[in-house]
């Protein structure tokens, strides 16, 4: 059965994006960008909310820039070429290739997309998106680039509803002084309260 995923940069304490709206330090060196690159390739479909969608837009045009270098033109491509589904309760349309709006809750498009022949995991971007989907139980593995900033508050990586989640770590890396990076696979089976109980159905990521 296809994965769900989450992978994002996060600051040592636990956040994406600082109380002051900046996310500058999670800025890749070339050795972390290829390991992003990398990562993306598993992916075979791309949950996002609409902030991260927004954001993404960029790279749906970035090709066109002519000093971009090799790597960022293999970035730009897989993007491009990977299917994505946006959740959002204001938009009524959305850009970009292979782009289109969710038409039904988080849980149905997931099931959707693992009944969908081909392979690749179903990767979660967006941390409101995330923690509705944590919240669910509905993700399998946690896929962190641990950067060395404390930055005091914020939006946070993990969700913060008081529910244990038991994981199995299963990959880490180091990337010189950069960052570290964990992978953990989520717990499933007796005890540790992997699934949440009477999750609610719906996405509200604006």
């Amino acid at each position: 059965m296809r994965s769900v995923t989450y992978s994002m940069s996060v600051s040592l304490d636990g956040y994406v994006v600082g109380p002051d709206g900046r996310f500058d330090w999670t800025a890749p060196d070339e050795e972390i960008f290829r390991f992003w690159i990398d990562d993306i390739r598993q992916a075979g479909v791309h949950l996002l909310g609409r902030r991260l969608y927004e954001t993404m837009l960029y790279w749906e045009t970035a090709d066109q820039d002519p000093s971009l270098d090799e790597d960022t033109r293999e970035w730009t491509a897989l993007w491009k070429a990977l299917p994505k589904v946006v959740f959002s309760t204001t938009l009524t349309e959305v850009r970009g290739t292979n782009t289109r709006l969710a038409s039904g809750s988080l849980t149905e498009e997931i099931e959707r997309s693992r009944a969908e022949p081909g392979e690749g995991d179903i990767a979660i971007g967006g941390a409101t998106l995330a923690a509705r989907a944590a919240s669910e139980g509905l993700i399998d593995e946690y896929r962190t680039m641990v950067h060395p900033v404390l930055v005091g508050g914020g939006v946070p990586f993990f969700p913060r509803d008081e529910r244990r989640v038991d994981l199995e770590l299963v990959e880490t890396r180091t990337f010189g002084r950069k960052a570290v990076y964990l992978g953990y696979r989520v717990a499933r089976g007796d005890g540790g309260g992997s699934v949440a109980d009477d999750a609610p159905s719906t996405v509200d990521s604006n």
